[in-house]
């Protein structure tokens, strides 16, 4: 048994690349998605929420990584994420951009520090732009971090 989680946020063409291919690389993975009826991703475990889960976050080992920044939910998952010891936690998009996060959690009364706890943008720059590729150069942001390898998660302009 592995001690690497990936938990994907939403169920999406990323996610579902996500967990396939996490699951290659040694990683648990786990699916937290809110919307009932959402299915097709194939992850070692379903969850609603963060509340169901709060076991397996609990020796800071798990690595989160929210898959769509336009979901209604994404504010209150990713609270309830920072509320809990993960070790990384990211939100997938445009590097250009300030996430929807930031305004999203500001609404709801999280500090900043916890705030800035979330990474955005994630993966490797690749130039990205397909699902597999997302998948792909998230994994290989994760292990570069996990590994201690400069390969990770800094973005040039």
């Amino acid at each position: 048994m592995t001690d690497r989680l990936l938990v994907a946020v939403f169920a999406s063409p990323v996610s579902d690349v996500l967990v396939r291919w996490a699951a290659e690389l040694g990683f648990r993975t786990l699916l937290v998605e809110p919307g009932a009826g959402r299915v097709g991703v194939p992850a070692d475990r379903r969850a609603q929420g963060f509340a169901e889960i709060a076991d397996e976050l609990a020796d800071g080992t798990a690595d989160v990584v929210v898959t769509d920044h336009h979901r209604d939910e994404l504010g209150e998952l990713l609270r309830d994420a920072l509320a809990h010891p993960a070790r990384w936690i990211g939100v997938m998009g445009n590097p250009r951009h300030e996430g929807p996060h930031v305004a999203a959690l500001t609404a709801l009364g999280v500090p900043p520090e916890d705030i800035a706890r979330v990474h955005r943008p994630i993966g490797l720059d690749i130039g990205s732009r397909q699902p597999a590729e997302i998948a792909v150069s998230t994994l290989a942001g994760l292990l570069a971090d996990r590994n201690g390898r400069s390969g990770g998660f800094a973005h040039g302009g």
